[in-house]
């Protein structure tokens, strides 16, 4: 089972950290993971991935430097670390997973990505 279930978001103060975390029984060596956010009126962002065995990690250039996102194929999960949160970083994140294999810069795009999970909110306040 490849559908996806994160946890882990709140309400925190710009300048804070919170960490999400996903799992999925099927998580395994032979799946991509990202995670996505997106905001009411815009389209879906991706923020961050990792290729299947973690040797391949990309960021969006708007958190690069303050996530960092882990996946452990033992336990069938994929964290994302957040420090120094931006009111601007307020959005519902979600986790994705697919078998695709996207390269590159692709696997920041949402259509590589064919398994979603429900999403949690996280909304930084100044």
């Amino acid at each position: 089972q490849l559908q996806p279930v994160e946890s882990g978001g709140g309400s925190v103060q710009a300048g804070g950290s919170l960490n999400l975390s996903c799992t999925a029984p099927a998580i395994n060596t032979a799946v991509d993971m990202a995670w996505f956010r997106q905001v009411p009126g815009r389209e879906r962002e991706g923020v961050a991935a990792t290729s299947a065995q973690n040797h391949f990690t990309i960021y969006a250039d708007s958190v690069e430097g303050r996530f960092t996102v882990s996946k452990d194929n033992n336990k069938n999960t994929l964290d994302l670390q957040m420090i120094n949160l931006q009111v601007e970083d307020t959005a519902m994140y979600y986790c994705a997973a697919t078998t695709s294999r996207p390269v590159g810069r692709e696997r920041l795009s949402p259509a590589q990505y064919n398994f979603w999970g429900q999403g949690t909110q996280v909304t930084v306040f100044s």
